[in-house]
């Protein structure tokens, strides 16, 4: 285990952790089902849509237009677009006193590591006051590579100023959290509140 004063950069995943999905499966089905949108049909063409989409190689309206209004619907995509964004909600505001505290500390830089759309990452900043908390940005809308390929580390790594064993990545994903290890950056693989505090004070970052 790290001490306190090896640990340089903590990178925070979002959705997961912070605040719920973005567009998960349950939520497309909610959504999209209210409207009257099969939902097999809309995913039989996500897959292919999203895979630009989280990278930033395509607008939201982009998206929809490839997903949804691939036949004419009784709404548009500025009366889906905030049923969209409406599925973001809290999930865990202990961890975002969590992420205050380390936030705070000078001996720190914070920053994202996530996956989103570029427009629903800035939504989600905006919304939820997330901009306040950290120093940067790795998300998958602005450097085009998504989690758990190793791109998208190494880029959190390069901008970061830091060696990949002074970095610690938080996430609710076991293969993110592996994809990061096998980089030599530290993890925790997120499943409370509770549990991230006391891995947090196994490392030495303690009274958070």
């Amino acid at each position: 285990m790290s001490s306190l004063g090896e640990i340089r950069s903590i990178f925070w995943d979002i959705g997961g952790v912070l605040l719920t999905n973005g567009w998960d499966r349950n939520q497309r089905a909610r959504v999209l089902g209210g409207l009257g949108v099969d939902p097999a049909d809309y995913e039989s063409r996500h897959d292919a849509a999203n895979y630009r989409w989280e990278r930033g190689l395509s607008t939201a309206e982009d998206f929809f237009r490839e997903t949804v209004f691939t036949e004419p619907r009784s709404f548009t995509f500025a009366e889906l677009w905030p049923k969209v964004c409406g599925e973001s909600k809290v999930l865990h505001q202990e961890c975002f006193d969590i992420l205050g505290a380390l936030a705070a500390d000078e001996r720190f830089h914070v920053a994202t590591l996530n996956n989103e759309s570029r427009e629903l990452n800035d939504y989600r900043l905006q919304t939820f006051q997330l901009r306040g908390y950290f120093n940067y940005f790795i998300c998958s809308g602005y450097v085009h590579e998504m989690k758990p390929n190793p791109g998208i580390y190494r880029s959190a790594i390069d901008i970061s100023g830091y060696a990949p064993e002074r970095a610690l990545f938080i996430d609710d994903k076991p293969e993110n959290c592996e994809a990061a290890i096998s980089l030599g950056m530290q993890a925790i693989w997120f499943q409370s509140p509770l549990q991230l505090r006391q891995e947090l004070a196994q490392r030495g970052i303690k009274d958070i």
